[in-house]
């Protein structure tokens, strides 16, 4: 029970930072405001109350009484014309009149308390049937009482009854309220908004785009975050730069004794008995500058690429047709043009890995792209799938293939698929291999729209 309770609340309660910010301030303010509510309501303005309609209804007692002791018709119009003056009474008697049923005050619960106290305060004074219209006039509670020979009709004005401090302490309380709700939320947006800049700068340097220096504003705490961010974006940048230069001396160093070991070759007498030899030598140099040229764009990335608006569907239709042009049969999917902010580079050497992954293994190749429209909990994405009819991979070595350096099959520096998740979740998307329709496997590549 308690834990079904719990569930319901925590989905009552707001999701984002601004909301429950504003909550922890409202509840508090909407407890106390209700206790002082209450406090005034339940006790200064009840008593107020129950003096009013005792004074009332003890000056229509009297007036009774007095009726009682002056039958003359000419006392009685007296004593109407002062009460009106005097009392603010005004005053009529129907003569031979009577009332009828009266309503059962202890069992009818009054509409509002002062019409609880105004029947209190009748009992107890005037002691005599009575009924009491609180609808029929805006200004005037109207009191019927039924004498001996007929019923005095009291028109009472409400002012007389009620006063108008619970209004007054209302609206303050109202007011009050309102402007402090008022005044945290313009804070906490200004804090949140600074927060939400602070994230969506540290996504948008994860995908690679350069967002330059954030402003600090905001609280201290989030100045301090902002300020850290900075400082980490460019001692990621130096890290990147270094990382580069080095890699292009090494670069240079490596491909360097290459040639020279190329131009050897090719410059050795060819004897018929050498001829298979430096074939195989010649061989051995071209799949080591291969491979330096995998392991060094595998650790350089495509970082120093900016994101720029770019055709998904034309960088799938031109990697399909260089794979073509390769001998492979690809057949192509897709909507006429797709527009994603995209690294058009990089992404192209994604999906040519994963082209020349599938055409190793395999005769055909199928290339879809369609785009999932956005969902209740999460964005657009445009989905890219490479199915083939090789013999596939295991789905518990699936997960393994994308290591780097690893090869489940002969052949291959085992970084095309390494790369080409790296691309993938660079642009903050990610690669899974399924199973494929085909009888093969399944590359499904998800891109944010």
């Amino acid at each position: 029970m308690i834990g079904h309770f719990a569930h319901h609340f925590r989905a009552l309660v707001p999701r984002g930072l601004l909301g429950r910010s504003l909550l922890i301030i409202l509840l508090p303010l909407l407890i106390l405001q209700g206790i002082a509510l209450q406090l005034f309501y339940g006790g200064h303005l009840d008593v107020i109350s129950r003096r009013l309609a005792g004074g009332v209804a003890g000056e229509i007692g009297m007036v009774i009484e007095v009726m009682q002791r002056m039958p003359d018709p000419a006392d009685r119009a007296w004593l109407f014309r002062e009460s009106a003056w005097r009392l603010d009474l005004a005053l009529a008697f129907e003569a031979g009149a009577n009332l009828g049923e009266t309503p059962d005050r202890a069992a009818s619960l009054p509409l509002l308390p002062l019409e609880g106290d105004l029947a209190h305060a009748m009992g107890e004074r005037v002691r005599r049937p009575f009924d009491a219209d609180w609808q029929s006039d805006r200004r005037s509670v109207i009191i019927r009482v039924q004498l001996p020979d007929g019923v005095l009709h009291v028109e009472a004005p409400r002012k007389r009854l009620f006063t108008g401090t619970l209004y007054l302490f209302f609206i303050w309380l109202v007011g009050s309220s309102l402007l402090l709700f008022g005044v945290a939320a313009l804070f906490m947006k200004n804090q949140v908004r600074a927060i939400r800049r602070l994230a969506g700068a540290a996504e948008a340097f994860g995908l690679g785009r350069d967002i330059g220096l954030m402003k600090p504003e905001g609280a201290a705490e989030v100045r301090q975050a902002a300020s850290a961010f900075n400082r980490m974006q460019d001692r990621i940048r130096r890290f990147v730069g270094q990382r580069t230069d080095m890699l292009a001396g090494i670069s240079h160093d490596l491909r360097t004794p290459l040639t020279r070991m190329r131009l050897a070759l090719a410059m050795l007498p060819r004897a018929p008995e050498a001829e298979e030899d430096i074939a195989a030598l010649v061989e051995d140099v071209e799949e080591m500058e291969r491979m330096v040229a995998s392991y060094l764009a595998f650790a350089r990335g495509e970082a120093q690429e900016q994101t720029q608006p770019t055709d998904l569907s034309g960088i799938v239709r031109d990697v399909a047709q260089r794979a073509r042009r390769d001998g492979a049969e690809v057949a192509v999917e897709a909507p006429e043009a797709l527009m994603l902010p995209l690294r058009p580079d990089a992404l192209r050497r994604c999906l040519a890995n994963l082209l020349d992954n599938a055409r190793k293994h395999a005769r055909r190749i199928a290339v879809a792209v369609v785009e999932i429209p956005r969902g209740e909990t999460a964005g657009a994405w445009a989905q890219v799938t490479v199915d083939d009819d090789g013999p596939g991979i295991p789905s518990a070595q699936r997960e393994e293939a994308f290591r780097p350096f690893a090869t489940l099959t002969a052949g291959g520096t085992g970084l095309g698929l390494a790369i080409a998740r790296d691309i993938a979740r660079a642009h903050g998307g990610d690669i899974v291999l399924e199973e494929s329709p085909l009888g093969g496997l399944r590359a499904r590549v998800r891109l944010p729209v």
